[in-house]
């Protein structure tokens, strides 16, 4: 081990939080040797710490690394375990940490071959030595695995077939599932560990603690999704989550609620009726548990056993689950805790279907008696449900504004006000400190610079409402809500390659599954849908429409986007910036969102930016890599400009085009609703802002009332160091 590798390992130890970090998306195309290539790139950033998706051994050609094959080692196709001592090495000389996303839940399992324990498992069945590794109901059979859709007997990944659960409650599946991660702490290679789905996990917080012991208190993060109000289980020895809940509060402040009634409209005449997203929502997840998830309910069922009555009633039981999921408002509880969530659900699961209620009752009694497997596996399976159900069916029904259409996020709840954006991020700084904040990850619907200009739409609902109806006329498959989500997506991310467009078109409508499916491709819709994302491409009078609106709102969506970004960057917490996002980013769902980063161009732009260079804000995204790096530097290099939080308001008739926040010693302002203020005449002289300092943007310094037009003479954001 360096002595660059001890020095870091005693600085993690004493628990300090990293200032920010940046995702890198490892594969056998971008491996450990070539993200230590960037260090010194993304060290003049202003990089903290860097985060690396998972690492060990992947199932062959994974793009991603989530399908764990071997837990033994590190992947050899992402640089092998030299690729790591490299990576470690030279991140900690250049004093920056190394955070590693790990994966408890599940493994990949769609190759025996190449997962040992799996393949014992098929080969032996109960009698193999990993039998009990994996979550297989094996009183449900003859002691074999069953890999049917409707015969599964064993807990999956949600409802892939290929990625089996693991049982890591049990201390033996835990020790030889983790046996190398502890290695890489105790050898001081790593830092911090993210957590990938701890829903899916039989004891979330039993597992966290015993991840904690084996990292040696290392700081945790986890892919935690909250609902509205939704609070961590505050026994559970983390810092916070992934960052969802940040997202969904930066993106609503930059949206205009009085686009919402005409927004609504477009989206109910597309539909042919008035879109109800709770009812949307829980029709998808009854969908799911009924169908795909199917054999996981029938075994919670079976589970529960005596405590909820068994024979005849067991569809009884079965239905009663399906109603509780469909209605429980959060993706599990964590009996004791978010024991309200059930409660509320139960009341609307009776109320909605009262012939069923003295079902719910005996079930919920099954589902909050500790000592029943079933109560166990429900939480297990609820998140799933949800995940299913809503991220990966309903967002694809809903086109009404479609950057809202956000994992974790409710897309009924339109805008924020800067009030209540205050009030919210003061309580995350108040409960979770170092709670990550994210704009992208590698699982976000949209990259943020795609919802920063669908944003836009919320300013212009009618021009957008002539031009959906103009698209329609030109082409279209007959399904209007799913043309209305691909033309937002079009928009959102053009320009973009013909081939881009048509695999997210296809794979947004099977993923909503109602004009086609993964299981059941129409072909001829998919034919359709092809044509209407090749249009732009193909079709002149299309081409125009589409690249004059696009034009049109560009310049909005550069300033929501600057905006959007100065605020997660300076916010409460600890910001994440997703590869390649220091520039603009307009990418749509995953894989598009894996593409290759150029770091060679974004590394000459941030020469000239040292050397002086102010940039225009155009397509370039100079301006937006000047905004990240200068907001990177100033949280890890001066932290303790950073250690309060109010808001920053403005007076004057134009007030409410500004949103800032004052950290204690820093300032972020940003732009709101730039279409209108520039229909307003744009900012006036009678606007103004208190301030005092200098701006780390363009030098400029202020000390008194300023006129927000000064503030925001050159770029539509400001950073404020007051002192």
């Amino acid at each position: 081990m360096s002595s660059g590798s001890r020095a870091r390992r005693e600085f993690s130890s004493v628990e300090i939080v990293p200032a920010n970090s940046y995702r890198l998306q490892l594969s056998a195309d971008f491996t450990l040797f070539d993200a230590a290539a960037q260090i010194p790139y993304l060290r003049r950033l202003g990089v903290d710490w860097l985060y690396l998706s998972p690492l060990l051994e992947a199932a062959s050609g994974s793009a991603h690394g989530y399908d764990v094959v071997d837990h033994g080692r590190v992947d050899a196709a992402r640089g092998g375990a030299e690729g790591l001592e490299r990576l470690a090495e030279t991140a900690h000389a250049a004093g920056m940490g190394v955070l590693v996303d790990i994966v408890p839940n599940h493994m990949g399992v769609g190759d025996p071959a190449v997962n040992p324990w799996w393949r014992d498992v098929l080969e032996h069945g109960h009698s193999s030595e990993f039998a009990d590794f994996f979550d297989i109901d094996w009183d449900a059979g003859d002691g074999r695995v069953k890999t049917w859709p409707d015969e599964v007997n064993y807990r999956r990944f949600f409802a892939i077939n290929e990625l089996a659960a693991l049982r890591v409650e049990d201390p033996g599946v835990f020790d030889a599932s983790h046996r190398e991660i502890a290695r890489w702490f105790a050898e001081g290679l790593v830092d911090g560990v993210r957590v990938d789905h701890p829903d899916g996990l039989r004891d979330p917080g039993a597992y966290l603690e015993r991840l904690s012991r084996a990292v040696g208190g290392a700081p945790i993060w986890v892919e935690k999704i909250l609902e509205g109000d939704e609070r961590l289980p505050p026994t559970w020895p983390v810092e916070g989550t992934t960052g969802y809940d940040a997202l969904g509060l930066v993106d609503r402040v930059f949206i205009d609620p009085r686009g919402e009634a005409e927004l609504t409209r477009v989206a109910d005449d597309a539909t042919g009726a008035p879109f109800d997203w709770p009812a949307l929502a829980a029709d998808r997840k009854r969908e799911v548990a009924r169908g795909v998830l199917h054999p996981d309910v029938a075994r919670i069922a079976r589970e529960l056993g005596a405590a909820v009555g068994g024979g005849t009633e067991a569809a009884l039981v079965e239905e009663a689950l399906v109603e509780l999921a469909a209605a429980l408002p959060v993706y599990r509880t964590y009996l004791p805790f978010g024991r309200e969530y059930l409660d509320a659900a139960a009341a609307r699961a009776s109320a909605a279907r009262p012939g069923l209620a003295a079902a719910i009752a005996r079930t919920v009694a099954g589902l909050t008696d500790p000592g029943n497997p079933g109560a166990a596996r429900f939480q297990q399976t609820s998140g799933m449900i949800m995940a299913k159900g809503v991220e990966d069916s309903a967002f694809y029904r809903y086109p009404r504004l479609t950057s809202l259409n956000e994992v974790g996020g409710d897309p009924s709840w339109f805008a924020l006000a800067p009030d209540g954006f205050h009030e919210r991020q003061a309580a995350r700084a108040a409960q979770l400190p170092g709670t990550m904040t994210a704009l992208t990850t590698h699982d976000t619907k949209r990259s943020e610079d795609a919802r920063a200009r669908i944003a836009a739409l919320s300013e212009v609902p009618a021009e957008w409402a002539a031009l959906f109806a103009e698209l329609r006329e030109l082409t279209g498959t007959g399904h209007a809500p799913i043309d209305e989500l691909v033309w937002q997506a079009i928009i959102g991310a053009w320009p973009a390659s013909a081939e881009r467009l048509v695999d997210y078109a296809l794979k947004a409508a099977r993923e909503a599954g109602d004009a086609t499916s993964w299981t059941a491709p129409d072909e001829e819709f998919e034919a359709r849908l092809a044509a209407l994302a090749r249009s732009p491409f193909e079709n002149g009078r299309v081409g125009r429409i589409v690249a004059d609106f696009a034009a049109r709102i560009a310049p909005a969506g550069w300033s929501n986007g600057l905006g959007m970004k100065l605020l997660q960057l300076l916010s409460p917490g600890m910001p994440d910036v997703y590869q390649g996002t220091e520039r603009w980013d307009r990418s749509l769902v995953d894989p598009d969102n894996r593409r290759p980063v150029d770091y060679a161009a974004s590394s000459e732009l941030l020469a000239r930016l040292d050397d002086g260079w102010l940039p225009p804000v155009d397509d370039s995204g100079a301006a937006k890599l000047l905004v990240v790096s200068r907001a990177l530097r100033l949280r890890r290099d001066r932290p303790e400009l950073l250690q309060g939080y109010a808001p920053v308001r403005a007076d004057g008739p134009r007030a409410d085009h500004l949103i800032g926040v004052d950290r204690g010693g820093a300032a972020a302002l940003a732009t709101r609703l730039p279409l209108g203020l520039q229909a307003a005449g744009g900012w006036d002289g009678d606007t103004v802002v208190e301030l005092h300092g200098r701006d780390e943007l363009t030098g400029q310094r202020f000390d008194g009332r300023v006129p927000l037009g000064t503030v925001f003479a050159r770029y539509p954001v400001a950073l404020v160091v007051t002192a």
